[in-house]
């Protein structure tokens, strides 16, 4: 099937991604929000969630992964044409995952304190980072089940399901949220941080289930487990070991990010947390270019049609672009009101907009970091970003933060960091791309 590169059937693709990215952020941002607004202890319990939230983000993002893979191997084989061969594939992924999510629990529940004792977390933060992640952690199996469906309807090129289950389960996770957390008098006691981590875990649950739905009713594809696996599973799991790897580095980033934050004491790591839930936010929302690439590029390569691949790679840095200015700019405009929607006290909110200009300016920059690193996913690419996201934490970020954190600039110490990480992860994916694809572009 033909696929035209324009900006119609590019946002076809991204809107919906767009949207669907976003749930898991907007999850985040609902807890740190409703969080951050409680009568009681609101800085101790919006640094625990900050907390939490990171180590969170750092397992759906280590073994998530499945969605990547199984999206570049659907995709490429639906460019081939040989879309039958790998109908079995998504059930055994889904198999393994969810195995080891089990096995996740089971290892980190008992030892949640001495965790988030690594995170420098203590009293009272400490007390409610356990309480919370004892919580959460049950929704994991539920989220990688979600996001290996997810996996399989990119490689299928839709986005429009993921989108409509995310919508849903972020709509769940909001209204639970006010109600757990908040209470409803004579009915509902307030539950608090526990209440929030409730919220997310059925939302959760909600989400899983209607994956499941939706991959029975409008696909060929069974999530009945058949032996013996499938030829591709080797392809498969050496994909996700190569992106397993280079997404613990990513989160070595996120960890020492958080870790110094928290050191720095509890108006830091709160203002922090809001600071960083708001960059993921604009990482997901930017990701939906990053996603249409990723879905475009595995097709096109399965195809060798490399002139639509690097016509989609140039189209897409312009998208992605555009998009980062207009975040950038919607934050400024609404730069003095944005952390008054977190929280409302006043240590808490100098530290945030301090720094929140350098989130802001680090969007466009994202961008194109972002939209190659959907493409490298896309076409399977993924030893490539794994030394790469290797070199950029070992060689940039970590030595960066010592040396500014050194010179006493704290949280400007983390996000300028992180700034320079992120050209340092975008910059050699252009230049890998351009010398591999450009002159075969030339050819077809």
């Amino acid at each position: 099937m033909k696929t035209d590169i324009t900006l119609k059937n590019i946002n076809k693709l991204a809107i919906p991604a767009l949207i669907a990215g976003v749930a898991e952020p907007i999850l985040s941002l609902t807890d740190t929000a409703i969080i951050g607004n409680v009568d009681y202890n609101a800085a101790e319990s919006l640094a625990a969630v900050g907390i939490v939230g990171t180590f969170i983000s750092m397992l759906i993002w280590v073994f998530g992964q499945t969605r990547s893979a199984i999206s570049s191997i659907v995709s490429q084989h639906l460019g081939a044409n040989k879309l039958d061969q790998v109908k079995n594939l998504p059930a055994q992924a889904i198999l393994i995952m969810t195995s080891i999510s089990v096995l996740i629990i089971v290892s980190t529940w008992p030892f949640a304190a001495q965790i988030f004792k690594l995170y420098n977390a203590s009293n009272l933060i400490l007390d409610y980072s356990v309480e919370y992640y004892r919580i959460r952690v049950f929704g994991f199996p539920f989220t990688l089940f979600t996001i290996a469906v997810f996996g399989t309807f990119r490689g299928l090129q839709n986005t429009f399901y993921p989108m409509i289950i995310a919508i849903i389960g972020t709509i769940v996770n909001i209204v639970l949220d006010v109600i757990l957390v908040y209470g409803i008098e004579g009915i509902i006691d307030p539950l608090h941080i526990k209440g929030a981590a409730y919220a997310s875990v059925f939302a959760q649950t909600v989400m899983a289930l209607l994956s499941a739905l939706y991959l029975l009713k409008k696909t060929d594809i069974s999530l009945r487990v058949t032996f013996p696996f499938n030829k591709e599973i080797s392809t498969f799991v050496l994909m996700v070991v190569n992106l397993f790897i280079r997404t613990l580095a990513l989160n070595v980033t996120l960890y020492f990010a958080t870790r110094f934050a928290t050191a720095y004491g509890t108006q830091y790591i709160a203002a922090y947390t809001i600071a960083i839930n708001l960059w993921f936010l604009g990482a997901f929302i930017i990701d939906g270019y990053a996603s249409a690439g990723n879905i475009l590029s595995g097709k096109f390569l399965g195809a060798k049609d490399y002139k639509k691949l690097v016509e989609l790679s140039n189209f897409l840095i312009k998208c992605g672009v555009v998009v980062g200015i207009i975040l950038g700019l919607v934050g400024l405009v609404f730069y003095k009101f944005t952390g008054t929607i977190f929280t409302q006290d006043p240590a808490v909110l100098k530290e945030f907009y301090q720094v929140y200009w350098v989130v802001l300016l680090m969007q466009p920059l994202c961008a194109l970091a972002f939209i190659f690193d959907g493409m490298f996913k896309g076409m399977g690419k993924m030893k490539f970003l794994r030394n790469l996201l290797l070199l950029s934490t070992g060689l940039v970020f970590i030595p960066l933060l010592f040396l500014l954190d050194s010179y006493g600039l704290k949280l400007y110490a983390v996000f300028i960091a992180l700034t320079f990480w992120i050209i340092a992860r975008g910059i050699p994916l252009i230049i890998k791309f351009r010398s591999q694809f450009l002159s075969l572009s030339q050819k077809t």
